[in-house]
C-alpha cells in the first residue's frame, strides 16, 4: 500500500489527536502567565487508528491471494489497489502540515532502501539467469540500461526479461515478469507523493472539481479516447484510475468526506459503482471481471468503495471483539508492508520447486497420493507462501526500520518482550513503593 515505512505502512492518528487538535505544542512562558491559571495539559501522543490498519492487511492480503490464486473477481470483492491509495493519501495530506520538500525527502527516504534490497537479489538472478539487458529486444541498447535506473528510483518502469532461464529450472521461465511486474505501485505511489503538494492545494480550493477530475482523465485515456502508447500511457492511467482514490484521502483527513450526509455519499457511491460494473460487463477483458484489465470501471468501483469504507469508518484505537485476536498480525503486515508487497510475487513463484520435492517422498509413489497433490497443488503454495513470507520479514524487514531512522525490529508485531514486561512490572512496583 504499513510506523510509516514508505507510506506503505504509515499509521493515522486518530481524529481529534496530534498538532492540529486544538492544543497548543508548547508550554506558556513564566513571564505574563496567570499565576491562578493552572497550566496545560501536555498534548496527548497520537494513537493508532486500528480500522485503517485493519485495512491494510486486508488489502495485503488480497493482494497475495490474487496473485497466486488469479481470481479476477477478488478486484471486485475488495479493491486492495484503491484502498492503498486512499490510506496513503490521508496520511501524506496529514503530513503535508510540515514543508512539503521534508515530507516528500522523507517518504522518498522510507521507500528507497528496501526497493534497494529487493532489486539487488533480482537483479542478481536475473544477470546470472543470462539477462543481458543492452541485447534485451525490449528494452535494448543504452536506454535499456538507463531503465535500469528504475530499479534505484522507481521514476519509470523498470526493465526485465519476458523469459529468463529455462522452463526446466529451478524456477519457471517467467519469474522476472512476476517479481518485477509489482513494481508499478511504487512508480505510482512516488509520482503521487511528489505530485501531492500540488494536489491538496487545489483540493483545499476546488475539493469536488479536484476529486472528480482523476474519474474524468480516466474516462479519456482508459477507454481508448485517447491512447498514449508504452509505458508513458501505463504511468497516465495508472494516475488517473487510482488518482480519485489518493484525493479522497485527503478528504477524509480533511473532515470534508464527513461533511457530507452519509446517505448522500452511499447513494452517489452505490451509483458510481453500478455504473463501474455496468461498463466491465461490456469490456471483460481475457480474464473475465478483472477490474485491473477494465480501467474506467476499476476507477469507478474503487472510488465508490473507498468513499463507503472511509463514511463509516470508526477509528478504534483498538480492535474490537473479536477482530482483537488478529491484531499482532495486523500490527506486523502494517510494520511490514513494504517489505511483503515487494517480494510476495518472487515467494509465490519459490513454492513451486519446494512443493516439488513432495514428489520424490516414497509414498508418492502411489498414483492417487501423485493425484491428489496435483488437485491441491495452488492450495499448498497458498499455505506455503506465508511462512515464506515470514522469513523474509527476518531477512529483509529491519531494512524498513532503518529507511525510517528507528532501531532495527525482527518481527514487530507490538507484543512486549518478557523481559520487558518484567522491568515495566518491577518499576511500577518500585514507584507504588
Amino acid at each position: 500500500m504499513l510506523s510509516d515505512p514508505g507510506s506503505l505502512s504509515e499509521t493515522a492518528p486518530l481524529p481529534g489527536t496530534g498538532p492540529l487538535s486544538g492544543t497548543s505544542p508548547l508550554p506558556e512562558t513564566a513571564e505574563g502567565a496567570d499565576p491562578g491559571r493552572k497550566p496545560a495539559p501536555a498534548p496527548s501522543r497520537p494513537g493508532r487508528d486500528r480500522y485503517l490498519d485493519l485495512l491494510r492487511s486486508m488489502a495485503l492480503v488480497r493482494v497475495v491471494v490474487y496473485h497466486l490464486m488469479g481470481w479476477g473477481w477478488l478486484t471486485v470483492v475488495f479493491p486492495s489497489m484503491g484502498v492503498m491509495f486512499a490510506l496513503a493519501g490521508s496520511l501524506m495530506a496529514r503530513s503535508l502540515s510540515r514543508p512539503p520538500l521534508n515530507v516528500i525527502r522523507g517518504r522518498v527516504r522510507r521507500l528507497l532502501p528496501p526497493l534497494w534490497a529487493f532489486s539487488a537479489v533480482a537483479l542478481a538472478m536475473m544477470f546470472a539467469g543470462g539477462w543481458n539487458p543492452w541485447n534485451d529486444p525490449d528494452h535494448g541498447g543504452m536506454w535499456g540500461l538507463v531503465d535500469l535506473l528504475n530499479y534505484i528510483v522507481p521514476v519509470g518502469a523498470p526493465p526485465f526479461p519476458w523469459s529468463v532461464g529455462s522452463k526446466s529450472g529451478l524456477l519457471e521461465d517467467s519469474w522476472a515478469v512476476q517479481s518485477a511486474g509489482v513494481l508499478w505501485y511504487l512508480r505510482a505511489y512516488l509520482w503521487f507523493v511528489v505530485a501531492s503538494p500540488l494536489m491538496l492545494w487545489a483540493f483545499r480550493r476546488a475539493p469536488w472539481v479536484t476529486v472528480l477530475a482523476p474519474l474524468a482523465l480516466t474516462a479519456v485515456v482508459g477507454t481508448g479516447l485517447v491512447t498514449i502508447p508504452g509505458e508513458t500511457g501505463n504511468a497516465i492511467t495508472d494516475f488517473a484510475v487510482y488518482g480519485g482514490c489518493w484525493i479522497l484521502g485527503f478528504a477524509h483527513h480533511e473532515g470534508k468526506l464527513a461533511k457530507v450526509p452519509r446517505y448522500i455519499a452511499i447513494s452517489c457511491s452505490t451509483l458510481t459503482m453500478a455504473f463501474g460494473l455496468w461498463w466491465a460487463s461490456g469490456h471483460l477483458g481475457p480474464d473475465g471481471w478483472d477490474l485491473n484489465d477494465i480501467p474506467l470501471a476499476d476507477a469507478m468501483w474503487s472510488f465508490g468503495f473507498v468513499v463507503i469504507l472511509l463514511q463509516y469508518s470508526p477509528s478504534w484505537q483498538e480492535l474490537p471483539g473479536r477482530l482483537a485476536r488478529w491484531d499482532k498480525l495486523v500490527t506486523l503486515s502494517n510494520n511490514r508492508a513494504v517489505t511483503i508487497y515487494l517480494w510476495h510475487n518472487m515467494l509465490i513463484m519459490a513454492t513451486v520447486p519446494i512443493l516439488d520435492q513432495l514428489y520424490n517422498l516414497p509414498f508418492m509413489e502411489n498414483d492417487q497420493a501423485t493425484a491428489a497433490l496435483d488437485a491441491t497443488y495452488t492450495l499448498w503454495m497458498l499455505v506455503l507462501v506465508w511462512p515464506l513470507i515470514g522469513l523474509t520479514i527476518l531477512a529483509f524487514g529491519w531494512i524498513e526500520d532503518i529507511a525510517a531512522k528507528r532501531s532495527p525490529r525482527l518481527w514487530p508485531n507490538g507484543a512486549k518482550s518478557r523481559k520487558s514486561k518484567g522491568r515495566s512490572t518491577a518499576r511500577g512496583r518500585r514507584t507504588k513503593a
